[in-house]
């Protein structure tokens, strides 16, 4: 692993282009090297995973919207779109549209924190949704796949091991639209000149700002990441035809790094791999049991612990967690939120607050996508009353955790004090969520697929499930006309927005 040095350079200091971290990232991409087992197995994983939740999402408003603006734009030999028949095709950036909206409105599937926050998952359906389309044209194989999105894994990790982005308040998709696109070189088999032009397009197209995840979040956090795989689809292709870009697009003058990130005098140092090394930044990530932000994963899990041991929840004065500056500062109470505290918030509020989430977790032992989050279940009383004794405190020794490079010390828990009315304490801590791979219960692919079969089962039945799984775990066999195959049916009568309307402009 190479640290790439990234500042601003004076338009009187030229930089060529091959000390650029964008050539270097569309170097990584164009880059052939073996493909381990253990990734490409991960790769499996996060199918699995993605289609998991894509299928527990769809129906929900957001993801069927999503798909009636995707149906209005047919295509033939295009892409296909989940929930809908391979052999209706639609254009492969509505299709990824599409895709990547269902894949996110859950906030179930995997995740990445460093300097930053990812869902590296996210890169997926506009790789996924490119190859169908030009599957036959480019001669593109299931291996090709897994070669894209370890491509898209690399870069997006280790953009967002180097580079953080929430504390200028600018949204994590400005690391995700160029891995998607360095993906999609990858997966295309496109040489370093024309990823570098697509990368910068990404870059220059996709800083936004974070107010799509702070007061009162919108459907718009699943609609982001889709939004980023769309126009990384449309930087490569206009990249395809010859088009350039703003370069340096992160060392500039007057670019990203210069006005967005750190300013003219800001620096940072990036990782990435030896060109002929295996892609393993995958294998850094991690999924998601429950259905909410990663830092609640493990205080979900510490909730079902401690409050086995409760027997009257009415007895609690108040509930401290201890934890790191992120999950203080983004899903608690030094969010300074009033909505993380409001019965009436929408999911994508809710799912960003630790304070509820523990709340629900402690008194039910159990999570649910859907059942956690409904109104009936967030205005309970009792449940309100207990939300409100909770609050967050940043501990040093925790955020010192969160950032840590060493993976065996990493951690995106806390330590929970709950306080009785008599006085009696009860303390306990959990660094890392069951289901992590230092976790107590690292999943394994029984895991995933009983993820999917839960998610699933009122969705799809019980062939097009095992159909699926029997595709997806074959992934290295497939040609190119096996590829419309890694998507999954569901009957016309149980989907919602299975046709096209007239509601909207297209």
């Amino acid at each position: 692993m190479n640290l790439h040095k990234v500042r601003v350079y004076p338009s009187k200091e030229p930089l060529p282009r091959e000390d650029q971290l964008a050539w270097k990232i569309a170097q990584v991409a164009s880059a052939r090297p073996t493909i381990d087992d253990d990734t490409r197995e991960m790769v499996i994983n996060r199918i699995i995973d993605n289609a998991a939740v894509a299928l527990g999402a769809i129906n929900r408003e957001p993801v069927a919207n999503a798909r009636s603006q995707a149906l209005a734009h047919p295509r033939q030999g295009g892409a296909a779109v989940f929930g809908l028949p391979p052999d209706q095709t639609y254009d492969a950036e509505w299709a990824a549209w599409a895709n990547g909206t269902a894949v996110r409105e859950l906030d179930m599937h995997d995740t990445f924190l460093a300097a930053d926050y990812s869902h590296p998952g996210d890169n997926i359906p506009p790789i996924l949704a490119v190859a169908q389309q030009c599957g036959t044209q480019h001669g593109l194989s299931g291996q090709d796949i897994v070669r894209g999105i370890l491509a898209g894994y690399e870069i997006q990790i280790n953009l967002v091991k180097g580079i953080c982005l929430h504390e200028h308040k600018k949204d994590h998709i400005a690391h995700l639209c160029p891995a998607q696109a360095a993906g999609i070189g990858a997966l295309l088999g496109l040489d370093t000149e024309t990823i570098f032009q697509a990368v910068q397009q990404a870059v220059h197209v996709s800083f936004t700002t974070r107010q799509s995840r702070k007061g009162e979040i919108s459907s718009w956090k699943a609609y982001a990441p889709a939004h980023a795989g769309k126009l990384a689809i449309e930087a490569v292709d206009r990249a395809m035809r010859g088009e350039k870009s703003p370069s340096p697009i992160y060392e500039g003058e007057d670019s990203v790094i210069a006005y967005m990130l750190d300013g003219p005098k800001g620096a940072y140092e990036v990782p990435l791999p030896d060109f002929d090394a295996p892609r393993r930044a995958i294998m850094d990530s991690y999924t998601k049991e429950h259905s909410a932000e990663y830092q609640s994963q493990a205080l979900i899990d510490l909730a079902f612990k401690m409050g086995r041991d409760i027997h009257d929840f009415n007895e609690i004065a108040e509930i401290v967690i201890y934890t790191s500056h992120h999950t203080h500062y983004v899903i608690g109470t030094g969010a300074n939120d009033p909505q993380k505290m409001d019965p009436k918030a929408s999911r994508e509020t809710l799912d960003h607050s630790i304070m509820y989430i523990f709340a629900v977790a402690l008194q039910d032992g159990a999570w649910h996508h859907i059942a956690s989050y409904t109104p009936e279940r967030a205005s309970r009383p009792d449940t309100v009353a207990l939300w409100h004794k909770i609050r967050t405190v940043e501990d040093p020794e925790w955020t010192r955790r969160y950032h840590t490079t060493d993976p065996s010390k990493k951690a995106f828990g806390g330590r929970v004090e709950v306080v009785f009315r008599d006085g009696n304490k009860m303390v306990d801590e959990m660094a890392v969520a069951n289901a992590h791979s230092l976790g107590a219960k690292p999943w394994q692919r029984p895991d995933y697929i009983k993820k999917f079969e839960t998610m699933t089962q009122d969705v799809i039945d019980d062939a097009e499930r095992l159909r699926f799984l029997e595709v997806v775990q074959n992934i290295v066999d497939l040609e190119s006309s096996d590829l419309l195959h890694l998507n999954v049916q569901v009957d016309p009568a149980k989907l919602k927005c299975s046709r096209r309307d007239n509601r909207g402009i297209f």
